[in-house]
């Protein structure tokens, strides 16, 4: 008997090893958390530790690698039964959504996840997602019964790094509190991005990063019920919890208004014992879908932003603006407390959230029962794309037939001849509000106070013609579009391709690199029975007459990128113009410099880059801005500016010498705020939009305003991200491939005066036509007549002109060909001798 009772003395003490083998972070760092700042490679270190000795609760899952080659990790923490069925767990949620087939058991399981630095310069967020972990398996176990915890302690790895990185290296030891003291003065680009400077915050809908299209793939198949990001603001703003200020999307249930309440009210009751403050209800809105909240709240999770005081300027402690010391230890301790609360209420009330979880996916009362998309086939196969990474089914039209709804183009009723091409998204599935969401033209405002862009919708987003109908639409599985594969053809003069997607850029810029010589039709031509429009490549025969193997390596390169060659047996055209046209131009591989550093928005030169490095994948150098006027741009022959702030940076004689290299053939190519450096400037003709109001009425307007309406009265001057209809003359190199009207994105009211001596290629007319988003009551008075794209040559070079930013946030893929037009075709007459 005694034997007995010592073996089972023996399985306790054994079954207990993990917990007192669990090392605090501060014993396994070697100093208290929030005293000093971890690396990546130090918290996988701590994560492997934590799942090494809790083999039966917790389970650690490499999902993903960063572009710097950083490890992406989830941690599952959960009760040791649960993690035995994680996967059961999983599958049986899924079929609360109908995501998968089956009847749910009632299980009655919360699946809680948490995510952590998604801006890499919010640094207290990962320390924090440390101290929750080691404080639910230490402390409160007891929640894990009938919870499953997904903890993402550092969404954004490389941009964590950096700054941690900067600030270990430049800190006193100890810190120094002063504001103005260096450790509180990040530099550029600072650490809030990831790699390729992305807000990754402002990516879950678009998932251009990898990153994100990574994340995605797990959340997908967990689909949790609550989902919290934690983030870090001002150092004056102490603490922000749900509930979410307005507006609200109308999709939100009134379940999840509640819950995200009932949630805060507990965090409330945390901070007010310990008196902390905080706020609710303010400046964080529920609209825009790309957030860590919104997005998750459109899947069915009560989806939730944290934001702490502190951020890139806190260090490790700083004296805010009202005198108090702001620590990274307390930052660790109210991210800790509102994490814990959370999984609190989780806990206590698992048996609702998975049921009213479940009702969010019934989509029968849902006006809009599908979306129909026409248009160029590598467009339409853009947004599957997109919607397989989300994990939305689709299918395209079963026959041709005539579909009635609000049409996109006319933004008003009208009808749509179908053909088996057409992509078809419905929402009678379980993603329907989702769908709903990223295509519908106008998103219901209540509110036109918003912490973002007001207007995204997908078919103005990637070109493409739509209809939104109350008409469910049957489809079938897959296009009758057929995979190109071309034949080699000897006897061809030459070879034709359409220019009319960013495949066909994709496919030029593969050519220049493998130095074949490429033409362009500046003028429609008639060949052998087919024409091609403006801007179709042509690539002859007698110019590529030096490259080996011509018909089978163009071959090749075209099948690759899916581009349909078009063999010409004589450069003798049916219509004019003749391939040896002077209309038919040699496309000059360009030699690019792109601008960098602190004169420019991060975030505009980040897009660039990427769009560069992982779309085009073309060459371009990158010329730090400080070190400009030391350039030899004689090198290069096309210079873009990112949108930024160039007052400091173009002086007299730098504009003296940036406006000689354009006049000896260069080509300047500028974004939104760089545009402001050349008004007004000697030889560049671009001129601000004259405000319609005289300033004596606008004073009159805003002296009697009481101070508490100040800001709603502001709102009437704004654009806060809309969709406007422009015209386009498309018979210019830089409107090639595009049609006479195009839908432009607007992210503010700066407005410029048409083109005196110049090329208004995208322009907004006298009555500017807004087709979404929020535009006040005084902005558009300012955009009569005003220009979106122009040309203004300039001896032999020109400057291109992007007043607005067709690379914002990579997600508005139709206006990328613009800017490809930009470097290909404007002007690029100038061979390197």
């Amino acid at each position: 008997m005694r034997n007995r009772l010592v073996s089972i003395a023996f399985i306790f003490s054994f079954l207990g090893i993990s917990a007192q083998n669990q090392k605090s972070p501060s014993s396994f760092f070697g100093y208290d958390i929030g005293t000093q700042y971890n690396r990546h490679h130090e918290v996988v270190d701590y994560l492997k530790h934590v799942a090494e000795v809790n083999p039966n609760t917790v389970k650690l899952v490499q999902y993903g690698t960063t572009p710097e080659r950083r490890p992406l990790y989830h941690a599952f923490i959960s009760s040791e039964e649960n993690i035995k069925n994680l996967e059961t767990i999983r599958k049986n949620n899924l079929k609360r959504t109908g995501l998968i087939e089956g009847e749910a058991e009632k299980d009655d399981i919360a699946i809680i996840w948490m995510s952590y630095n998604v801006h890499g310069n919010e640094a207290s967020c990962t320390e924090a997602a440390i101290n929750t972990i080691d404080k639910v398996l230490t402390k409160n176990k007891n929640w894990l019964e009938n919870t499953v915890l997904i903890i993402d302690p550092c969404m954004n790895p490389d941009g964590r790094d950096k700054y941690v990185n900067w600030y270990n290296r430049t800190a006193s030891a100890p810190y120094n509190p002063d504001q103005q003291a260096s450790e509180h003065q990040e530099p550029w680009p600072g650490g809030r991005s990831n790699h390729y400077l992305f807000d990754l915050n402002r990516d879950w809908a678009w998932a251009t990063q990898s990153e994100t299209e990574q994340r995605l793939k797990v959340y997908n198949k967990w689909m949790p019920h609550i989902h919290v990001d934690f983030h870090e603001q001002g150092i004056n703003e102490p603490y922000y919890f749900a509930p979410a200020a307005e507006p609200f999307h109308e999709v939100i249930t009134d379940w999840q208004r509640d819950f995200q309440t009932q949630i805060g009210k507990n965090n409330a009751k945390y901070f007010d014992k310990n008196g902390w403050l905080y706020f609710t209800r303010e400046r964080f809105d529920l609209f825009y879908p790309s957030y860590g909240d919104t997005y998750p709240t459109y899947l069915g999770a009560i989806g939730m932003t944290y934001e702490q005081a502190g951020h890139s300027r806190s260090g490790l402690g700083i004296i805010n603006d009202e005198g108090d010391e702001l620590t990274l230890v307390q930052r660790v301790e109210h991210h800790t407390t509102s994490g814990l609360s959370t999984i609190e209420m989780a806990h206590k009330n698992a048996e609702k959230l998975t049921s009213e979880f479940a009702k969010f996916f019934d989509n029968s009362d849902l006006e809009t029962k599908s979306y129909v998309l026409q248009g160029h086939a590598d467009k339409i196969q853009a947004v599957t794309k997109l919607l397989d990474k989300h994990e939305i089914t689709y299918g395209f039209a079963e026959d041709n037939s005539k579909v009635k709804g609000y049409k996109f183009s006319a933004a008003s009723e009208g009808t749509l001849s179908t053909t088996a091409n057409d992509l078809i998204i419905n929402t009678n599935q379980p993603k329907g509000k989702m769908v709903k969401v990223l295509f519908e033209p106008k998103a219901k405002l209540v509110d036109s106070l918003t912490y973002d862009i007001t207007a995204w919708s997908v078919p103005y987003a990637y070109g493409l013609e739509a209809i939104a109908s109350k008409t469910l639409m049957g489809v079938s599985k897959t296009s009758s579009e057929a995979t190109i594969s071309n034949s080699e053809n000897s006897n061809a003069t030459g070879y034709i391709i359409r220019w009319e997607s960013m495949e066909d850029a994709k496919f030029l810029a593969a050519l220049l690199k493998e130095d074949f010589r490429v033409r362009f039709s500046e003028k429609p031509i008639s060949t052998q029975n087919k024409t091609f429009d403006r801007g179709s490549l042509i690539v002859v025969r007698g110019d590529n007459s030096k490259t080996e193997n011509f018909d089978k390596k163009l071959v090749a390169i075209a099948n690759k990128h899916q581009q349909e060659l078009h063999a010409i047996d004589s450069g003798f055209s049916t219509l004019a113009p003749d391939f040896g046209s002077p209309d038919v131009k040699l496309v000059n591989a360009p030699k690019i410099a792109l601008l960098s550093g602190k004169n420019t928005s991060s975030l505009s030169y980040g897009e660039l880059w990427h769009f560069f490095e992982k779309q085009l994948e073309y060459p371009v150098t990158h010329l730090n801005s400080e070190y400009i006027n030391r350039a030899n741009l004689s090198k290069y022959n096309v210079l873009v500016m990112p949108n930024g702030y160039y007052g400091g940076m173009l002086n007299e004689s730098m504009l003296k010498a940036l406006k000689e290299w354009i006049q000896s053939g260069g080509k300047l190519i500028a974004f939104d705020g760089a545009l402001r450096s050349f008004v007004g400037k000697d030889g560049f003709g671009l001129k601000r939009q004259k405000s319609k109001d005289s300033k004596d009425d606008a004073k009159k307007n805003t002296k009697l305003i009481p101070y508490a309406n100040r800001e709603r009265e502001g709102a009437k001057n704004l654009i806060t991200g809309a969709i406007f209809k422009t015209k386009i003359d498309n018979t210019h190199p830089l409107a090639f491939g595009y049609n006479n009207s195009y839908h432009t994105l607007k992210l503010g009211r700066s407005a410029y005066q048409y083109l005196e001596n110049g090329y208004n290629v995208g322009y907004l007319e006298a009555n500017p036509k807004q087709v979404s988003g929020f535009v006040g009551s005084n902005a558009t008075k300012n955009l009569k007549e005003t220009l979106i794209f122009g040309e203004q040559r300039m001896g032999q070079g020109s400057a291109i002109y992007f007043v607005d930013n067709v690379m914002f946030r990579s997600f508005w893929e139709n206006g990328k060909l613009f800017f490809v037009n930009s470097l290909f075709f404007v002007n690029n007459n100038l061979a390197e001798l």
